[in-house]
């Protein structure tokens, strides 16, 4: 999974996708006016599309909803019920809870995976790894850690996770080099019993 910033080009993005088994993309609505941020969205998300990924949108479901994306990730109780409303049982709702509670709840109401950690990578990864792992010793809704350095991506493989989200990748080829390398870590480690 990635976490693609908001300006990035459909070209990096497929790059990216194509680097590695990369199952969803979350994108943010670019800034700009708001007719050309919906036109790169939608360039955006066909472009991943064809990549072979799903394309979700951070917190917006009217906007998933117009860019044809395959669903939504929100990172709120209220918006996370908004969003099972608008996508669900067609799309795809992924929630980013602040509190074990919540994620608790989400999972209980029809999340399809739980993401622990902050989008932008900037969340201390010893709190997201112990999330990790209390999620995949009782829970059956996949969870998703955020990484942004291979060694953070192994640990949360080895805590459990189902899916390692790479943040705040470097541009261009080498961030293709780190979702490669990922990838091969990835396929390598088994989780801690």
């Amino acid at each position: 999974m990635l976490v693609l910033p908001p300006a990035l080009s459909a070209e990096t993005a497929q790059a990216w996708v194509k680097a590695g088994d990369v199952a969803a993309v979350i994108a943010t609505l670019p800034a700009g006016g708001e007719v050309a941020a919906m036109d790169r969205l939608r360039t955006l998300c066909a472009t991943v599309q064809e990549a072979g990924a799903a394309f979700l949108v951070e917190d917006r479901p009217d906007v998933a909803s117009a860019v044809k994306a395959d669903g939504v990730h929100v990172a709120s109780a209220n918006g996370f019920a908004r969003a099972i409303a608008a996508i669900k049982p067609q799309g795809i709702v992924g929630a980013g809870m602040d509190s074990r509670h919540d994620t608790m709840e989400a999972g209980e109401a029809g999340a399809d995976y739980v993401l622990f950690g902050d989008l932008d990578g900037s969340g201390e990864l010893a709190a997201v790894t112990d999330l990790v792992s209390w999620w995949a010793e009782v829970f059956e809704v996949p969870c998703v850690g955020v990484a942004t350095t291979l060694e953070d991506a192994r640990e949360l493989a080895a805590a459990g996770a189902d899916f390692v989200a790479l943040a705040a990748l470097p541009s261009g080829t080498d961030g293709s080099a780190l979702i490669a390398a990922v990838d091969r870590v990835l396929a390598e480690t088994e989780p801690r019993s």
